[in-house]
């Protein structure tokens, strides 16, 4: 009945220390090092080896090691099989971290005072107050909820839109393609939370920004392509979109010379907007694994047609 670990390894090493703490009769394996491939019946990872089925024939759960899981090839998961995203709270609050800080440093023109200050110029740039600079949220999901509830204190304006309907109080919301414009021209500051699927793909596009209020920020943390690059710099360049605030690109990692690495009006940062703790994650695991044995509904368990 063994776990096998298949990401991160300085991270798998802190999840192999938590394993044999809490769950000392699981043995539990980092990869590449998988012992007997008929014991793996438990496989956590970021982008699973090839040829799974054949590979690990008793396998009975599959873990993302992160909140996403469009990095895995689903035709190549056996459908006996569940796989379930990481529902882990440190992902949660992390992401939520990052989102406002991004937002606020777009706020507060945060990207323009780097210029300035490569450039040594001292110039003021007139505050805008909170309760006047609209945010809007794509995805609306727990990452996408919570942020929307930490983003309340600041005194945005707040609208979220998702592919079927949600209520949150304080929030105004959108469900669906046909509501997508009307959300998109109340959104100073756009943040994506979209999963990746292929209804998705390239969605932050000419199309969408050309809808936005002139002059609108962008905050990318779904996936990196979700963006038309050119499409992005094109409305960067006429002044379409202000800057933005990119944690995923495509590909990853960018190569050198990428034109995102020293553009002006772009913060990047290299996915890291969220991460799962090897402390709350293991405990994760350990309880999906649990509810799996007593046959009980699994949280976090990804609906294939869906891909998400």
């Amino acid at each position: 009945m063994t776990v096998l670990y298949k990401a991160n390894l300085v991270r798998g090493a802190e999840w192999a220390t938590f394993f044999a703490e809490r769950a000392p009769d699981m043995p539990f394996r980092l990869w590449p090092d998988v012992g007997d491939p008929t014991e793996v019946r438990y496989l956590v990872a970021w982008v699973p080896p090839d040829d799974i089925a054949a590979t690990f024939p008793n396998l009975e759960l599959v873990f993302s090691v992160g909140a996403g899981v469009d990095q895995f090839d689903i035709t190549k998961l056996p459908l006996h099989v569940p796989l379930v995203r990481m529902l882990d709270p440190g992902i949660t609050e992390t992401m939520v971290e990052y989102v406002t800080m991004a937002v606020l440093a777009l706020h507060r023109d945060l990207l323009h005072f780097i210029v300035q200050q490569k450039q040594q110029v001292w110039r003021e740039i007139r505050i805008t107050p909170a309760r006047r600079r609209r945010v809007g949220v794509m995805g609306l999901g727990q990452l996408g909820q919570t942020v929307l509830e930490r983003l309340k204190a600041f005194g945005f304006p707040l609208s979220g839109w998702n592919r079927s309907p949600r209520e949150i109080e304080g929030v105004t919301c959108y469900a669906g393609a046909d509501a997508l414009p009307k959300f998109l021209a109340q959104s100073d500051i756009l943040v994506c939370l979209l999963p990746l699927t292929d209804e998705t793909r390239g969605i932050l596009n000419a199309d969408l920004f050309a809808r936005l209020p002139r002059g609108a920020a962008l905050v990318n943390v779904g996936r990196g392509p979700h963006l038309i690059e050119a499409d992005f710099l094109a409305a960067l360049d006429s002044g379409a979109l202000s800057g933005a605030v990119l944690d995923v690109t495509d590909p990853e990692p960018l190569p050198a010379g990428h034109p995102f690495w020293s553009h002006p009006r772009i913060l990047l940062t290299p996915h890291n907007a969220s991460m799962t703790s090897p402390d709350s994650g293991v405990d994760f695991v350990l309880e999906i694994i649990a509810r799996h044995r007593r046959g009980e509904a699994l949280p976090g368990l990804v609906d294939r047609t869906r891909g998400y």
